[in-house]
């Protein structure tokens, strides 16, 4: 189940054709979700939108399975004519309809599921997930690179195996390549569950939910199955689909199709160190900064007396891990927008990145202006990527397609995202993943405080807040 939301976001509904057509070209069975929240809000600045005559024309082509996650919840509780409309063609083509539901509890979460709604992978907590299973949602447990939720919702297994899946969301190419849903497998083992809980939850509730043509090793059914040694380790012998043995003995033997050339979409020009300058008002002496958080989406809001120059510019503060945080379009060249941000932990040095959900602009988090103004333009150069700067040391990772993907091999891109982290780690970075933390800062769909590039936003209340008190 793949849902390509975030090329769409920069390159639309011919984005989506593109990624299946190379897909097509795979051995694996890949199923598209027609995005119908592109952009995510009217908030920001995206490269494209999808809209409700794209979604209806992405089902007749046979392009998407299903429609993918519903982010924009609020537009859900309140009942926005063209989101409600995609949804509708959705259900008039018998598709199935992904959720995305943060947080969301009470009356408003039991409308969001009444409009057709049928998964959630969101869930932080048993009560949040007891509660929409409640309301008819199939829970999609998640254990990304930044957001890992299935120890806290492994009961789930035990109590309701036939209303469980699992998921990655976001996963790390580096991590990617040690495997995917079978780590999740592996740790639900080690943590007691039933193995037929298990398998069911991995293998055969996705297919029946979702209505795959994948086998269930079944007379009639296309043979697709994986050889494993045991039940208890579950290590991966063998992969076979559709008959066709394409993994054995730690080797993969799928089918290579054409490297397409590198298809983009951005307009930014250079930025310089003025436009990045922030100073306190007259009538102002705090800031609200944006507190991330290991391990989450999620974010809260603080507010703190900021460190200044003697000029009043704010600057970013090591020693109270307060760190300036920039949002700049893609697709424009607007004024960046600029905020203060806890949780990185650098003591120096900057990182940046054009994965930022859901537009895809440029986001960097850094101790200094410099660092940080060398990393935005080593991405802008490169017409998308991530980038690491302290000083004179820099390490780039080019995303040459749509600013998010990259044509070299699996193995160069993970080892250049692993020393990516590395170098952040090394600068005094304490999250897990503070690349992938990174891309979800700009995400205005996920509460509670972040940057879009057009200011700070509340998620809460969804809506622009000032940053100074």
């Amino acid at each position: 189940i793949a849902d390509p939301h975030e090329v769409a976001n920069v390159l639309g509904s011919e984005g989506i054709r593109l990624m299946k057509v190379n897909a097509d070209q795979a051995d694996l069975k890949f199923y598209f979700g027609a995005p119908p929240c592109v952009p995510a809000t009217d908030f920001e600045t995206s490269g494209a939108t999808i809209s409700t005559n794209d979604i209806k024309n992405l089902f007749d082509s046979g392009t998407c399975h299903h429609l993918a996650e519903v982010m924009n919840y609020p537009g859900v509780i309140h009942h926005d004519s063209e989101l409600m409309a995609k949804i509708n063609i959705a259900k008039s083509f018998g598709k199935i309809i992904d959720g995305h539901a943060p947080n969301l509890t009470g009356l408003q979460a039991e409308n969001y599921f009444k409009a057709g709604i049928t998964t959630d992978h969101e869930c932080e907590s048993i009560d949040e997930a007891l509660e929409k299973i409640k309301y008819g949602c199939h829970i999609l447990i998640r254990e990304g690179s930044a957001a890992k939720n299935l120890i806290h919702l492994i009961s789930l297994l035990n109590d309701f195996p036939d209303r469980t899946m699992f998921c990655t969301d976001d996963f790390h190419a580096d991590e990617l390549l040690e495997g995917h849903i079978n780590l999740m497998v592996k740790k639900a083992i080690e943590c007691g569950i039933p193995f037929e809980n298990i398998i069911k939850t991995a293998c055969i509730n996705p297919v029946r939910h979702y209505k795959l043509s994948v086998g269930l090793l079944q007379k009639g059914d296309y043979a697709d199955f994986i050889v494993i040694d045991s039940p208890k380790n579950c290590n991966i012998l063998e992969t076979w689909i559709n008959g066709k043995m394409v993994f054995s003995k730690k080797k993969g033997f799928f089918s290579k199709g054409e490297i397409p050339a590198p298809v983009n979409n951005f307009q930014r020009n250079q930025v310089f160190p003025d436009e990045i300058k922030i100073y306190l008002p007259q009538n102002a002496s705090k800031i609200q900064l944006i507190v991330a958080k290991d391990k989450s989406l999620i974010t809260s809001a603080s507010v703190e007396k900021p460190l200044l120059t003697q000029n009043k510019e704010i600057i970013a503060d090591t020693n109270r891990d307060i760190l300036k945080i920039v949002n700049l379009s893609r697709y424009t060249n607007e004024k960046p927008q600029v905020a203060f941000i806890r949780g990185f932990n650098l003591k120096t040095g900057a990182i940046a990145s054009s994965v930022a959900h859901d537009s895809h602009n440029i986001l960097a988090v850094g101790t200094n202006d410099t660092d940080l103004i060398t990393a935005i333009n080593l991405i802008i150069a490169s017409k998308g990527g991530l980038a690491a700067v302290n000083g004179k040391e820099s390490l780039l990772l080019p995303l040459p397609y749509a600013g998010l993907m990259s044509n070299l091999p699996a193995s160069e891109v993970a080892a250049l995202y692993k020393q990516l982290n590395r170098n952040a780690e090394s600068w005094g970075s304490t999250f897990t993943a503070p690349f992938m933390t990174l891309s979800f800062m700009a995400l205005l769909v996920i509460p509670e405080l972040k940057l879009s590039d057009k200011g700070l936003f509340d998620g809460t209340n969804f809506c622009f807040t000032s940053m100074f008190r």
